[in-house]
């Protein structure tokens, strides 16, 4: 309705405030409104429009610039990871939420930079569905449901080595520098499996359904073999591996979309994913913690978490798209925008400014 650009400089706005008030905060309940609610929210603003941005204006190579594009994530979490403990230290924790505020402020500023075109004046198709109409289409579209419905599954055993990660290391016997060192190489791995997975996509031998397909059920099985490591290196190796395939199913899963319900409905059809999904993100470590409380390790808490990827990675089978012979760009062609209502602010643009 308004575009990408207001809409993700709204969040930076918001991101940033969440933090700047969280850091006056005097009750954890004005850290869950600020940082929690107010910054939540900023960051949702952000990332769906952003990567909306991204998959139109590169409709034929949306896997490779979706896989660039996310690797960013990967990066800044590694880099954190050291960084805030000695911000922590350096500026105590009011400090601390005072720099991220100014780091989150600049949000504002790459919103900017999501620069609108101008949609062609004839389309030789209709215009998609907006507002209630788009979400009510996706709402009684089948191969849709089932897209969500995977990644409910999938993010349901996703998230686990990544909250229980370095209570697994420590329980197998490494210290907390071990534990996160294991932590970062598969963040490391995260980073370097986004990009290669967007290059492999980006090449027309398969359905790039299938490229998810085959990755998904590479993490499910990695996920299986996580108990084995029950030494520092044997866990490394197994995380490594696990990093990697975790990495390639992100820019993937986001490109999928386009392949399910086409470029039109691109932007309401991530947010309703991310929505459906985010059930799946919410409960999974925490039944993870629960099964681990009730077994004693974290063994049966990665198989599980395994079964529910592998369980997902069923679920992309029944999609039409996944036996289609010739890949789907989803409509449009490269420094084309794709037919949008007027005022929709996210076409595909050129990587030159315009003269």
């Amino acid at each position: 309705r308004y575009g990408a650009r207001p809409v993700v400089m709204a969040g930076g706005f918001l991101a940033g405030m969440g933090f700047l008030l969280g850091a006056f905060a005097t009750r954890l309940s004005h850290l869950y409104l600020s940082v929690g609610l107010l910054a939540g929210l900023g960051w949702a603003l952000v990332f769906t429009p952003s990567l909306g941005a991204v998959s139109r204006y590169f409709p034929t190579r949306r896997a490779m610039a979706t896989g660039l594009a996310m690797a960013g994530a990967s990066v800044v979490g590694l880099a954190l990871g050291p960084l805030i403990p000695l911000l922590l230290d350096a500026y105590g924790w009011r400090g601390s939420l005072l720099l991220l505020a100014a780091l989150s402020f600049n949000l504002m500023v790459a919103g900017a930079l999501l620069r609108p075109l101008d949609a062609p004046s004839e389309s030789p198709r209709p215009p998609p569905p907006r507002g209630q109409a788009g979400l009510c289409g996706l709402l009684r579209h089948g191969p849709f449901l089932r897209y969500a419905l995977a990644f409910v599954l999938v993010d349901a055993g996703y998230y686990v080595p990544h909250v229980h990660g370095p209570a697994r290391a420590q329980e197998v016997g490494c210290d907390e520098q071990r534990a996160g060192l294991v932590m970062a190489v598969t963040a490391v791995a995260d980073g370097v499996g986004r990009v290669v997975a967007g290059l492999l996509a980006a090449r027309p031998t398969a359905s790039l359904l299938r490229h998810l397909f085959a990755w998904s059920v590479l993490t499910g099985l990695a996920l299986l073999l996580l108990p084995l490591g029950t030494s520092f290196g044997g866990l490394t190796a197994l995380a490594l591996a696990y990093g990697f395939c975790a990495g390639a199913i992100v820019p993937l899963q986001f490109t999928g979309v386009a392949e399910v319900v086409g470029a039109g409905r691109l932007l309401h059809a991530i947010g309703l994913m991310q929505m459906f999904e985010s059930i799946g993100s919410l409960l999974g470590a925490p039944f993870a913690g629960w099964l681990r409380d009730l077994t004693g390790d974290f063994k049966v808490s990665f198989l599980a978490a395994g079964a529910f990827l592998l369980a997902g990675s069923l679920l992309i089978l029944t999609l039409p798209s996944f036996f289609r012979t010739s890949r789907s760009d989803g409509g449009g062609i490269e420094g084309v925008p794709d037919p949008v209502p007027k005022g929709l602010e996210l076409p595909s643009v050129p990587l030159s400014p315009p003269n």
